[in-house]
C-alpha cells in the first residue's frame, strides 16, 4: 500500500456537467493511466489536461494526492460572450448605477 498513489481525477465531458473519480494507482503512474484508468477518451485532441490547474503532457508522471482535471474546449470567446450579453441587456440595465432612486443625481 505505500507505494501506491491517490488521485482524484475530474472532467467535464458535458456542459454543467463534472464527473469525479478518487483513483489508487501504483507509483510511477502517468497522468495518461489515470485518464485511461476512468474510460477518457483524450487522445483525439478534445480534452485537455492539468494538474491543479496547470497544463500538462500525458506523460507527466503523478504524485500522492494530485488532481487531474480533463477539459473540455471553449466554443466561444468569454469575452466576445460578455459584450453579446452586455449589448442585449443594454447600457441602463447593467453595470454599477443601474439601479438609481428616482430623481437621485447622476452616479448615485
Amino acid at each position: 500500500m505505500a507505494d501506491m498513489l491517490r488521485v482524484t481525477v475530474a472532467a467535464s465531458l458535458q456542459a454543467s456537467e463534472v464527473r469525479e473519480w478518487q483513483l489508487r494507482l501504483p507509483a510511477g503512474a502517468s497522468v495518461a493511466d489515470a485518464v485511461l484508468a476512468c474510460n477518457i477518451d483524450v487522445q483525439h485532441g478534445r480534452l485537455a489536461c492539468g494538474i491543479w490547474g496547470r497544463a500538462v503532457e500525458l506523460h507527466e508522471r503523478l504524485r500522492d494526492g494530485d488532481r487531474v482535471e480533463c477539459c473540455r474546449p471553449l466554443t466561444v470567446d468569454p469575452k466576445l460572450a460578455r459584450r453579446q450579453r452586455f449589448a442585449s441587456q443594454g447600457a441602463r440595465a447593467a453595470g454599477l448605477f443601474a439601479k438609481r432612486r428616482a430623481g437621485s443625481k447622476s452616479g448615485y
